[in-house]
């Protein structure tokens, strides 16, 4: 196929069609008078939704084709595709608590307080069509989970806005099975006929042109050539892990590591690839009885089988009252990982730890942007051993949960997980594939804070930051719907 020529010269380049790309690149061309460039190293299948990978269109299973790195560490896989992670992911969306939002307002101001961001929500929430999943859609297991958590006295709650600690659905970007996207929401036809709109796919971000403290514009490349766009204002969205390594490879960073890759600093920002904070969690397997398997494989016959569709808000006694800090996960169905003879599933269920206290970070092994980053995200290492604790409080009520649905599931054997050491909990460990923080948002005079309270990066003007990298700390939630919401936000401060 044959590319045809990439325009330069437009008021505003958007790097990154994930989720927070995609809505940026949709309300910032509203105004037909502002011209919008969106940038994403993954291919556009384009507006007709049948036309997609079925994959990718499939809400039943977490599809990695279209991902940065095959056969890596689980923790490093991120889309590369229109849409971002909202294509690959479970499509949940879960909203974190009021706590969460004051850890923000701290970090932020007001804009960031969850009741200047509610509207932002509703409106996510409206233009995604989240909804919860129909009844039809609950396996045996997750009606049993339903019905244990009410028994053991969690409190149904909604879990799509904030509130306190309980049991409930989440709300589905998924209808009938089919995965709707963020680039089927926000990119829909009429979106992309708009003639101030340029989508370029397939197209790697090198780096920024930085001159005299200003961005002027981006060097991509596509199809092996190099080619710079001019843009009067460039708006990173290449999520926690490609932000800060465009930074980086562009001179904004911690000056000593720009040092070390033979990046000459454009400027000192100590806190670029730092405070990297991801949410991780411990499965913990049982045995499936033959009644759940052959419930389950009827399930798999209607084509109904869904792994989850509910989970428990669960407070460690290390959270702040009226918070929660776990989300206990019942799962039942095809394995993530390796294959089961046909009628046997995998059943289990996860302790997540939704807000750790153990910083990680990214760094450059080159300027080579074909080079993957690395990417430290130090589970359970924080010196007092918190991040352990609180795990181990989650795994002690799992074990309460499951001992609740033993008429299903029974122990697969060896020691209760929430006696292992930190040491077999580290080796154990997986996570929720939510990380954050590595462009944290902050006042100026915080030497680790990236950008203020509108994204704008400190100290370069004309560049901006909007996804999950600026997120000071991660909030108790599935991360989906908090990125939609704060990108419509900076959205209108673009707009402004």
């Amino acid at each position: 196929m044959t590319r045809s020529p990439i325009q330069s010269g437009h008021d505003v380049v958007v790097l990154g069609g994930g989720v927070a790309g995609c809505v940026l690149a949709a309300r910032l061309s509203e105004d037909p008078g502002r011209s919008v460039c969106l940038v994403e190293a993954g291919p556009d299948y384009g507006p007709v939704q049948e036309e997609w990978p079925r994959k990718l269109r499939d809400a039943r299973a977490l599809p990695r084709d279209d991902v940065w790195e095959r056969h890596t560490a689980f923790y490093r896989i991120r889309a590369r595709v229109l849409g971002g992670s909202s294509c690959i992911n479970g499509a949940w969306n879960t909203w974190g608590s009021f706590a969460d939002h004051a850890e923000w307002t701290r970090a932020g101001g007001e804009p960031w307080s969850a009741r200047a961001l509610e509207p932002y929500r509703r409106r996510a929430v409206e233009r995604m069509d989240l909804r919860t999943g129909p009844d039809e859609e609950l396996s045996a297991w997750a009606s049993a989970a339903l019905a244990a958590a009410g028994e053991l006295g969690y409190p149904e709650v909604d879990m799509g806005s904030p509130g306190a600690p309980g049991y409930g659905r989440p709300l589905l970007n998924a209808v009938d099975g089919r995965r709707f996207n963020a680039a089927f929401a926000y990119l829909d036809a009429a979106t992309r006929s708009r003639p101030n709109l340029t989508i370029v796919d397939r197209a790697l971000v090198d780096r920024l042109v930085v001159r005299d403290g200003r961005v002027r514009g981006v060097q991509i490349v596509v199809d092996g050539e190099r080619t710079t766009l001019a843009a009067d204002t460039c708006v990173l969205a290449c999520g926690t892990y490609g932000s800060p390594a465009v930074l980086l490879r562009s001179g904004i960073g911690p000056a000593a590591h720009l040092k070390e890759i033979g990046v000459r600093c454009e400027a000192d920002l100590p806190g670029v690839g730092a405070n990297l904070s991801d949410q991780p969690g411990v499965f913990v397997p049982l045995s499936p009885t033959p009644q759940l398997n052959a419930a389950l494989a009827a399930k798999e016959a209607d084509g109904q089988l869904y792994v989850s569709r509910m989970l428990v808000r669960a407070a460690s006694e290390y959270c702040p009252d009226g918070a929660w800090d776990l989300h206990l996960l019942p799962t039942a169905g095809p394995p993530l990982f390796g294959k089961l003879p046909p009628g046997q599933y995998e059943a289990g269920i996860s302790a997540f730890l939704m807000k750790p206290v153990s910083g990680g970070h990214l760094r450059l092994r080159s300027a080579d942007p074909l080079e993957p980053p690395e990417i430290d995200p130090a589970f359970l290492t924080d010196p007092g051993g918190r991040d352990a604790a609180v795990l181990r409080s989650g795994l002690r009520k799992v074990a309460e949960l499951a001992a609740a649905l033993r008429p299903l599931a029974a122990p697969a054997g060896g020691p209760p997980a929430h006696t292992l050491s930190d040491a077999d909990l580290r080796s154990r460990v997986g996570t929720y594939w939510h990380p954050v923080g590595t462009c944290a948002l902050g006042p100026a005079n915080d030497p680790q804070a990236v950008v203020d309270a509108r994204g704008a990066v400190h100290g370069v003007a004309d560049l901006r930051i909007a996804d999950a990298s600026i997120l000071p700390t991660v909030p108790a939630a599935n991360t989906q719907l908090p990125v939609l919401a704060v990108a419509e936000m900076l959205a209108d401060t673009l707009r402004a």
